[in-house]
């Protein structure tokens, strides 16, 4: 029986550039960081979530990927169309206001959403779109 979800794909231009963006303006720690030849493992995560890593994988041919699964998923992540979340947070205006004083792009201020949430919408470095969410009742 499956019962809980341990690692989400991230894919990035650069690994090395990801990784810097992970642990230095959103905080997480490295997990894991494994090379071998040509293939690396890295891993990020919170240390509130210590259950749940954030792969950050390389957009590279290799490990099962073609030059056109290369491109297509490059395609989507420089549009915007991949990415992870809700990211939860207390406080989605201060963690927002701490994340863009770190350099943090963001696509969409703090906003108040009818459906329970307040929200604000970021990029990471390789142009994944991401959604920092509060639970209004908290």
């Amino acid at each position: 029986m499956i019962n809980s979800l341990s690692v989400v794909t991230i894919w990035v231009k650069d690994q090395n550039e990801a990784l810097r963006f992970y642990t230095e303006r959103l905080g997480f720690e490295i997990r894991a960081d494994v090379t071998k030849g040509n293939y690396r493992w890295l891993t990020v995560g919170s240390k509130q979530q210590p259950n749940l890593e954030y792969q950050l994988a390389a957009l590279k041919v290799g490990g099962g990927l073609t030059d056109a699964d290369v491109q297509m998923l490059t395609q989507l992540v420089e549009s915007g169309k991949m990415g992870v979340g809700p990211w939860k947070t207390d406080d989605c205006q201060k963690t927002y206001e701490d994340m863009k004083a770190k350099g943090v792009e963001f696509v969409q201020t703090p906003t108040d959403r009818p459906y329970g949430i307040i929200e604000a919408v970021f990029k990471d470095n390789s142009g994944n779109v991401m959604v920092l969410a509060q639970d209004k009742h908290r």
